[in-house]
């Protein structure tokens, strides 16, 4: 038997860190010591607060009943009172959604809203859900917005054209440049929504992995947002809850009844037991200010980061230190491919910019969630390869 697939599948790309996994795990096979700064899945462990909590609800046997496609109402309320504290923005319950990871909702909201043919305004380079996931597999037609380094890895609105568009996507703190953007940019891109009826959906996965005193304003923050904007927030960056697939999105109440409805569709939410554990976890912030277990976490990447980034500078390349993510978007001035290949050669995983879309090229992504110890044997091992020399 031969089966088809469908129209929507064939127009899929390959997914970029499907086959980074399978290089990594044939490398590996062959005994090589890989240094993996490729992928962005955090060595780091969740707080002891998550693990303790998470050992008193498992064994909670109603912990194992359906729960709601919407998510618990415990869950939602610590959301809103999250959002409260951390941005000072006022969220009711019926404004929040669980999710199964900021992946799933950001996949499922366009089903929702976006018509075959519909345009989907989809940053260039970016995390590559936004084109696949959420809209090709949708039947929409993703029309790319360049993120150029002349203009701090923004979109010009005032070069897109509106015309059928129906939704679009940000990403600040960005993946996978690293960028970050101020409130003055969050109104423009409010306002452009809002001036030609576009849904804007607002991933802000890395608000809390942030350094230097930089702390991540949220959409919702700007007036008029909640006319028109969702923003997705993950576990799995701020409390490295990354298995455990636990999320939510905030924002406008027919935006949220909407991936509520398709949800209900295809999932009965996050499991009982991990929302009462985020609902936990997001209880430590007493403040906007960061718990100490985060401002721990953030200061392990910001030393991993200087001595990358440090490194990089010291063999002729030019980096800026990132304010947030734990990624660093290098400019290696070749073809990305070329070039994560050539580091392959030496045991170090990076990720080519070309498989976050045709913008990307001429850029790799250091991701740095391998300890410090093994970033500086990767700095050892590119040396060694290229020679200052040859890189200066």
């Amino acid at each position: 038997m031969n089966f088809e697939f469908a129209d929507r599948v064939k127009r899929l790309p390959p997914y970029l860190f499907a086959e980074i996994e399978k290089v990594i795990k044939e490398k590996k096979a062959q005994g090589v010591d890989l240094i993996s700064l490729s992928i962005g899945d955090p060595d780091l462990p969740p707080p002891p607060l998550v693990i303790a909590a998470l050992k008193e609800e498992v064994v909670n046997l109603k912990s194992h009943q359906y729960s709601l496609s919407q998510g618990e109402l415990d869950f939602r309320h610590a959301v809103a009172d999250w959002c409260k504290k951390r941005f000072h923005i006022d969220i009711s319950q019926d404004e929040v959604i669980a999710l199964l990871g900021s992946k799933e909702g950001l996949s499922n909201i366009p089903r929702a809203f976006v018509n075959a043919g519909d345009h989907v305004l989809v940053p260039n380079p970016s995390y590559p859900v936004y084109n696949n996931g959420s809209t090709i597999l949708n039947d929409g037609i993703p029309i790319a917005m360049p993120l150029l380094q002349e203009n701090g890895f923004k979109p010009d609105l005032e070069a897109v054209h509106p015309e059928k568009v129906k939704l679009m996507f940000l990403n600040y703190p960005n993946n996978p440049t690293s960028a970050t953007v101020e409130k003055k940019f969050l109104k423009q891109a409010v306002e452009f929504a809002r001036e030609n009826n576009i849904i804007l959906c607002y991933d802000n996965a890395y608000s809390e992995v942030t350094f230097n005193g930089y702390r991540a304003p949220s959409i919702l923050e700007v007036d008029g947002a909640m006319e028109v904007a969702v923003e997705f927030h993950s576990c799995s960056k701020t409390f490295n809850m990354m298995g455990d697939r636990i999320a939510f999105a905030v924002g406008n109440k027919q935006l949220i009844n909407g991936l509520a409805k398709v949800k209900s569709q295809i999932d009965s939410g996050p499991p009982l037991y991990i929302q009462k554990v985020a609902a936990k976890a997001l209880a430590t912030y007493k403040s906007d200010e960061p718990p100490d277990f985060l401002k721990k976490n953030n200061q392990i990447y910001a030393e991993r980061r200087d001595v990358l980034v440090e490194y990089l500078r010291s063999v002729g390349f030019k980096c800026d230190k990132p304010k947030a993510t734990f990624y660093v978007w290098l400019n290696c001035r070749s073809d990305s491919v070329k070039f994560a290949t050539r580091l392959l050669s030496a045991g170090v995983a990076v990720t080519p910019g070309i498989g976050f879309g045709e913008h990307g090229e001429n850029y790799v992504r250091f991701s740095l969630t391998q300890p410090k110890e093994r970033i500086i044997e990767a700095c050892k091992r590119i040396t060694a390869l290229f020679g200052c020399a040859e890189m200066q």
